[in-house]
């Protein structure tokens, strides 16, 4: 579902706009640095930057990872799981919601890390577009950790199963160890959160779905396309992965229909350049019959409802007695979608946001997580905490808002990114970053079929490229 949402303005509360060029660390504070023994649940992207930081920061840390190696949702695995919908909890997890067909919808370049950026490789090797597959992503990540040397923070296969508080403020954190050695507990000053948010499922309300039937699935179990050959299949969603999806069944399928809540309820269109793919309003209906009616008056018989409708935070493992909740996807209360102020700094969230840049944005909130837990930097009472995260709130309902749409920043990226930056005594987005990436979002509405391949933005890139030279010729590479 698309809604418009209120003026970056009135998200930023209290944000300070810092308009930057590049990514050179400023002076900070002679204050002596403590450290801390920090868990960090998770080695996906997210996890790998938080361990970087904390480290660099001078804290011990610890990475669990449940599987056999790091990349998170980056590894790719054609494996699904046994309930299609996701949504039996006794159903084995697969962590991944890849499909094998997948690219990137962001140019390499504005993806990276500030100081380790995602570039070709110079020998021709490797997935050489600007809009890799998921592979070459991976691929960066695994040279992200060889250069830094974080694999000997991780330990792998090791299943975080509870993070519970202790009365000393400490944290208890038992994992389970899928070797059979048994579980583990351990005690942390602070456990930071990393394991993403592509894994439990939402599921689009259908009245009538009980007793239709046909088969329902989430674009979480979708690999290939094979499997849909000469079905009607109904799509439901407007995300990035369902214009990929629909795009890639109608290749096969009998016939494809596109379902979306952001249009009006008489829509009804073929899809320009395909002759089995149509776009529909919101479905009114599911029958017995097989049969589903959408709010524009069409009936299709499908064979299967597809749900691209996105995904809820899910935190099985963490005990906060009350403090942190859960409440229509919003994960609160959370000062800039980091600390709850009630357990602040000794618990935080890194990666939350979306419809944002995703690495450089953990990068942003690690290094102000490591700070904070160093003391280089100081956070606000907690009474100062609650009442800024209670007035966005606020902002968010006056606006009309739902609060699933609590983490979803869009254009006030930027300044959030900006704003933690500052934190950090470090320079903010870099011009191009930006303007790369408002450019790439016109073309994809203008090229949605090429928008990977054919681009105008030439100039910007040549900007990266001469910033990332700077970038790498200042990179400290040491793990300390």
């Amino acid at each position: 579902m698309d809604i418009e949402l209120p003026c970056a303005a009135n998200f930023i509360y209290n944000l300070k706009r810092t308009p930057t060029t590049h990514h050179f660390p400023m002076t900070k504070s002679l204050l002596p640095i403590q450290s801390r023994n920090v868990a960090v649940i998770g080695a996906g992207a997210a996890g790998l930057i938080a361990a970087r930081e904390l480290r660099r920061e001078g804290h011990r840390v610890v990475v669990l990872e449940k599987n056999s190696r790091i990349g998170g949702t980056w590894v790719y695995t054609p494996r699904v799981e046994s309930d299609p919908l996701g949504v039996d909890p006794n159903r084995a997890v697969i962590h991944t919601s890849l499909y094998s067909s997948l690219r990137t919808n962001l140019p390499r370049e504005v993806m990276g890390f500030t100081d380790y950026p995602f570039t070709a490789r110079d020998d021709g090797s490797g997935d050489q577009r600007r809009f890799p597959g998921h592979a070459e992503v991976l691929r960066y990540l695994e040279e992200f950790v060889s250069e830094f040397g974080i694999d000997e923070m991780v330990r792998f296969e090791s299943e975080v199963v509870n993070v519970g508080l202790m009365e000393n403020n400490k944290w208890k954190v038992k994992s389970k160890l899928r070797n059979g050695d048994g579980d583990c507990d351990e005690i942390y000053d602070a456990v930071v959160v990393c394991n993403g948010h592509y894994t439990e499922p939402r599921i689009a309300e259908i009245p009538g779905i009980d007793v239709w039937p046909g088969k329902q699935m989430h674009s979480h179990n979708y690999r290939v396309p094979g499997p849909f050959r000469n079905q009607v299949i109904i799509l439901v969603g407007s995300s990035a992965s369902a214009v990929d999806i629909c795009r890639d069944l109608a290749g096969v399928a009998k016939e494809v229909h596109l379902v979306s809540r952001s249009v009006a309820d008489g829509t009804y269109e073929k899809q320009p350049g395909f002759d089995n793919m149509w776009l529909h309003s919101m479905i009114e209906s599911a029958h017995d019959s097989g049969a589903v009616v959408f709010r524009n008056g069409h009936t299709v018989h499908a064979d299967v409802i597809l749900h691209c409708t996105g995904y809820k935070y899910h935190f099985p493992f963490l005990e906060t007695n009350g403090i942190v909740t859960m409440d229509d996807n919003r994960v609160g209360p959370l000062y800039k979608h980091v600390f709850p102020p009630a357990l602040a700094p000794w618990l935080s969230f890194v990666g939350l946001p979306w419809k944002v840049i995703p690495f450089p944005l953990c990068e942003y909130q690690s290094k102000w997580i490591a700070g904070v837990l160093s003391g280089q930097i100081v956070l606000p009472s907690q009474e100062e905490m609650m009442e800024d995260t209670k007035a966005f709130y606020s902002t968010l309902e006056a606006s009309g808002t739902p609060k699933r749409y609590t983490h979803n920043m869009g254009d006030y990226q930027f300044d959030y990114d900006n704003w933690l930056a500052e934190q950090c005594g470090y320079l903010g987005v870099e011009g191009w970053r930006k303007q790369m990436y408002n450019a790439v979002s016109k073309n994809r509405l203008t090229r949605p079929e090429t928008y990977r391949d054919e681009w105008d933005d030439h100039h910007l890139v040549l900007q990266a490229q001469e910033d990332f030279i700077k970038y790498t010729s200042n990179r400290v590479t040491s793990k300390y």
